[in-house]
């Protein structure tokens, strides 16, 4: 009645073991190390670099404890003893394998490696990645002009409008901005039906409105909702690429970047220790743009000139102030790499590369303009371009053309670092930064381990003296169930916060109360006149519909706060459902697998190690 089949046990010790296995990772700790990786795009890091980092360590006389290539990152990590060792190495390895340190092929950052032994690693046992309130590091909140995104969307379409109606020879009396949409005149009724089956054809996102301006007809072109939701979506998650690039040239492990809501983005850098590199290179969000110079309007005049339709005055930059053209010949998203340099006057300068689309729109637009002015524009804050050169064409530009004017050789270099980590498909602004020391983030490790503990073990005292052996299964059951979460939290490479320790901690409330229903159910059993063997057999069984009933409901709140939740509400969910799932297997199928094993081979077992049985009058 009350007997396990041998294969039962045997799913639940392996299941045990690889348990122990997999949150083994997280009690081994971690070493102080460094991360070499990639600063430009032509350079590639392969295990050959493992060679040169050992060697340039050795003759600096710099003990390492171990260099290894991780083909994951694209990147070299050597391991250390101590930050001391850390920070001389850093120094050593910025210099030996970079012959110009302001113009740097490989990116040397600090970093932290688990002490997980390599066995472990090689079946995948490692440790969960801490978030910022257990680690330390840095939390951005960024925002996304999105009214930027619909900006250069329609600045796209009006470019595209125009050349459509161009080819196919359809006359209009001009095409203009109007706040979000685009209004092209025409003479006459036919021109504009000719030209709405031009313009239909260019794509289905455009709706097209006939409309008059007197005698003037018009057509109204604005985007479709969808198709405007659509477009800011793609800004943000292109956004959200070129951060990630960003951030991998600043050597961070684990960083988190992630949408919050319609326009925003998290990102946050666990354990960096360069802060204030970060904010720089993350917080200088640029996008780059090329626009011609209006040539109608004489250089040195324009603080004072009528500004011409189509143009507009930019008065910030270096080659500021300068009127140029609206119309955007070129973005970032086309440039394949960027590396600073100096020109042949020994002036800073930074030698861009683009790719065969980029290569075929720069040539369409300086071939019929050899001696007249091309500017490159930066835009580093919302409505704050600026004008960082302006140039005139002595030839057709192609696919590789360099930008002078760039101030300083770091000022360079930093213009290279975000050109070659993709264009921005709107700038943001840090509306929040919050720095949590390494400190805090271990008083908090320490301090939810003890709220953990401590719950445990006052569980654990009272299950055992309300229901004597009974209650040490359960305790024994919470115990498979704390090892299971934190075993599948490990395997997933969960990022563990302070909301996650919470979600811990109600887990084990969680899965404590199944076993008391299960406990509670015998207990009414042995008080209804069953045997002992009935009573354990009954009271599984019919504890089970009420424990699976509540935790399927639960299981929906958590699914519902995983969906619709963000940040630190998501990472509670989780853990949340997971506890929910481990604590069902630990609390039926665990405990009941320790009391057959207990009592089941008893056929005369006359009572049970559950506490008092209290029995009515």
């Amino acid at each position: 009645m009350n007997r396990y089949p041998l294969w039962k046990y045997i799913v639940i010790v392996v299941t045990l073991l690889l348990g122990a296995l997999y949150t083994a990772p997280n009690y081994f700790g971690q070493s102080p190390a460094l991360q070499i990786s990639s600063g430009k795009t032509s350079v590639r890091v392969g295990a050959e670099l493992v060679q040169k980092v050992e060697s340039a360590l050795q003759q600096a006389q710099v003990p390492t404890t171990g260099v290894a290539y991780d083909s994951a990152h694209a990147s070299v990590r050597a391991r250390f003893t101590d930050p001391d060792t850390q920070f001389r190495a850093k120094s050593v390895l910025e210099k030996s394998l970079n012959a110009d340190t302001s113009d740097p092929n490989y990116l040397v950052a600090l970093n932290l490696l688990s002490d997980t032994p390599k066995w472990m690693q090689s079946l995948h046992a490692l440790p969960m990645y801490l978030g910022l309130d257990l680690r330390g590091g840095v939390h951005f909140l960024m925002q996304v002009d999105t009214k930027a995104v619909l900006d250069k969307k329609l600045q796209g379409v009006q470019a595209s409008l125009r050349s459509a109606l161009r080819d196919k020879s359809v006359l209009h009396s001009g095409i203009v901005r109007v706040g979000d949409t685009i209004e092209i005149s025409f003479r006459d009724e036919a021109m504009r039906n000719k030209g709405r089956d031009v313009i239909a054809g260019q794509g289905t996102d455009l709706r097209l409105i006939d409309a008059a301006d007197g005698a003037q007809l018009k057509m109204v072109v604005t985007l479709k909702p969808e198709a405007l939701k659509q477009t800011i979506s793609d800004g943000v998650t292109q956004n959200i690429s070129t951060l990630s690039k960003r951030v991998n040239e600043l050597g961070v492990a684990e960083p988190i970047i992630q949408q919050q809501g319609a326009d925003r983005i998290v990102v946050q850098l666990p354990g960096e220790q360069d802060v204030a590199r970060a904010r720089a290179v993350i917080g200088r969000t640029a996008t780059l743009e090329v626009h011609m110079v209006d040539e109608t309007v004489t250089r040195g005049t324009e603080m004072g000139a009528a500004i011409p339709l189509g143009s507009q005055l930019y008065t910030m930059g270096r080659d500021a102030p300068a009127v140029l053209y609206k119309e955007v010949v070129l973005t970032g998203d086309y440039i394949t790499s960027a590396t600073a340099g100096q020109d042949e006057n020994n002036q800073p300068a930074v030698f861009i590369d683009l790719n065969s689309v980029g290569g075929r729109k720069m040539s369409a637009a300086t071939r019929d303009r050899v001696g007249k002015h091309m500017a490159i524009v930066l835009i580093e804050k919302t409505g704050k371009p600026e004008v960082i050169s302006v140039a005139t064409l002595t030839s057709e530009l192609n696919a590789h053309f360099r930008t002078t004017g760039v101030g300083t050789a770091q000022n360079a270099s930093d213009l290279a670092l975000m050109l070659r980590s993709g264009a921005l498909s709107a700038p943001m602004e840090i509306i929040e930064e919050r720095t949590i020391g390494p400190q805090l983030g271990a008083e908090n490790i320490a301090k939810g381990f003890s709220s953990t503990v401590y719950g445990f073990a006052a569980i654990a005292v009272f299950m055992i003296g309300y229901y004597m052996l009974f209650g040490f299964f359960s305790v024994l059951a919470l115990a498979c169930n704390l090892l299971l979460l934190l075993a599948l939290l490990s395997r997933m490479q969960a990022t563990l916060t302070l909301p996650g320790i919470a979600a811990i901690a109600l887990a084990l409330g969680m899965a404590i109360d199944a076993n008391v229903l299960i406990n509670e159910r015998i207990r009414e059993e042995l008080r209804s006149g069953a045997t002992p063997q009935q009573a354990i057999a009954t009271g599984f069984d019919r504890a089970w519909a009420t424990i699976l009933d509540s935790n399927v409901t639960t299981l929906i709140v958590g699914v519902a706060l995983w969906v619709f939740g963000s940040g630190a509400i998501r990472g509670f969910a989780v853990v949340h459902c997971l506890g929910i799932l481990t604590s069902m297997f630990s609390a039926v199928f665990v405990s009941r697998g320790v009391v057959n094993l207990w009592y089941g081979k008893r056929k005369k077992l006359a009572s049970l190690s559950i506490g008092t049985v209290w029995r009515g009058k």
